[in-house]
């Protein structure tokens, strides 16, 4: 617990009103979207601008007290979770968008922005932040800065990454760094920007971000391709690519994801089928037309048993929206639902598959397998039960094997969701001990009392995952 002397000097910074450590509100927010992880955290602060961060900062630095950046809590990964204690740093107060520069094509914002709020907004002026985590409806900016994340669209128009282009980060000693600008071109020093993004809050407190914009795509259309052969769906993912043609979405479910999927969403998915391709373009009308035609001979050369044009924008929304439930609707299938991201080449999204349904049959686990198959990003999820050990042990051991064999086939055990606690003893076997030994040392050099979200991203051991059980 915080002492009286730290706990003071705390609120004579943001205030009593946004300083809480009552059980209840420690209770609240011991845990994120990640089953089986939950610790409670000495208390929860909300501060109002960057220097109450940075006041904050400098007396848990001096105090080598943990703090822990939280936006809505979605991180799947642990990430967020306060697993060694300390402060979680919450941004309500830090939630405006502050400039949509039309000009420049940016915006603005600070880090407690709710990702869909911004996206609408610039939507309105005509303008397109492609980023769009499942999550987006919930999900803050700054979170999606700390994790990277990804989306749907991630095959066309890239990742967080791709379009953070200026940073305001407040630094475990409570110094404000502003990295990037409003540039097209930036090559002066470290790219610090990109440094942060993706770190998960263990190397600074990103309190404002500037995030280029692209024009509105001028029309957008969806199609549907099924099959009775997941190999075959798998084959034309790569087919597709190889053709020289890049869809704006080019999502994969299985026949497990569909039925639960139809089954929460009820808009009329094929459910006696073994996959669907959930394909979009966008463009001018023209391209648009010439390349869902493209892929959609593809999809038939490649035995699509059926390909289904959406009729309307409300038709094709409904798709869409059905597909950002997955994790929602296998989560009402048993009380906890473990989602993962092990991500390959497209060129491999065939044999990940197969290799994850053979890991399923050999545990004997019910995995659901959907995702991002034009990017390589797939998501195998088992709806299990955090109660039964031995079914747990296997799930372990399944998902040991699923990341494993991601490796091998030249991919990596995440591709959106972050390393956090769950994914750390994992680590390893990607970078390996050359690489693990480089971010230890940037990590040293910027947090040397391990202040910032520790416990996070680092393993204590490299060969078991660490499950910190409510």
């Amino acid at each position: 617990m915080l002492s009286h002397e730290v706990k003071e000097k705390l609120i004579a910074i943001v205030t009593k009103n946004n300083f809480e450590d009552s059980k209840t509100e420690r209770l609240v927010y011991s845990y994120d979207a990640t089953p089986n992880f939950q610790s409670l955290p000495d208390a929860v602060i909300s501060p109002r601008n960057t220097q109450e961060v940075a006041e904050v900062l400098k007396v848990c630095n001096e105090y080598k007290i943990p703090i822990v950046p939280r936006g809505s809590g979605t991180n799947l990964c642990a990430g967020t979770c306060p697993t060694e204690g300390g402060i979680v740093l919450l941004f309500k107060h830090m939630n405006k968008i502050l400039e949509i520069d039309e000009e420049n094509l940016t915006v603005t914002v600070q880090p407690g922005v709710i990702t869909l709020d911004m996206t609408n907004a610039v939507e309105e002026r005509g303008l397109f932040y492609p980023p769009d985590p499942s999550s987006m409806k919930i999900s803050t900016i700054g979170g999606n800065i700390n994790e990277n994340s990804g989306g749907l669209r991630g095959l066309k128009y890239g990742v967080t990454r791709d379009y953070v282009i200026a940073l305001e980060v407040v630094m475990p000693n409570g110094d404000i760094m502003r990295t990037g600008g409003k540039l097209a071109k930036d090559v002066a020093g470290y790219d610090l920007t990109r440094l942060m993004v993706g770190s998960e809050g263990t190397l600074g407190i990103i309190t404002e971000a500037t995030l280029k914009l692209i024009p509105m795509p001028e029309t957008k259309k969806t199609m549907l391709a099924l099959y009775q052969d997941l190999s075959a769906a798998a084959r034309s993912v790569s087919k597709i690519i190889a053709n020289k043609i890049i869809p704006a979405t080019l999502e994969f479910l299985d026949q497990p994801t569909l039925k639960v999927v139809e089954d929460f969403a009820q808009i009329g998915l094929p459910t006696d089928v073994q996959a669907v391709l959930l394909i979009e373009q966008d463009g001018p009308a023209e391209v648009v037309e010439r390349d869902l035609k493209k892929m959609a001979e593809v999809c038939r050369v490649e035995q699509a048993v059926s390909i289904q044009l959406a009729a309307s924008e409300e038709e094709a929304e409904a798709l869409r929206t059905a597909r950002r439930a997955a994790l929602s609707a296998i989560a009402r299938l048993k009380p906890t639902t473990i989602l993962e991201d092990a991500t390959v080449p497209r060129s491999e999204i065939a044999n990940m598959v197969q290799a994850i349904n053979e890991i399923a049959d050999k545990y004997k686990l019910d995995i659901c397998t959907f995702g991002h198959a034009g990017d390589g990003n797939l998501h195998p999820t088992c709806a299990t039960d955090a109660r039964n050990h031995e079914e747990m042990e296997r799930v372990e051991q399944a998902f040991a094997e699923i990341f494993e064999k991601a490796i091998d086939l030249g991919g990596t055990i995440t591709g959106e969701h972050g390393v956090g606690a769950m994914k750390a003893p994992y680590l390893e076997w990607k970078l390996k001990k050359e690489g693990i030994a480089v971010m230890k040392a940037i990590k040293l050099a910027l947090d040397p009392n391990n202040i910032l979200n520790p416990g996070k991203v680092f393993a204590k051991d490299s060969r078991k995952r660490v499950v910190v059980k409510r």
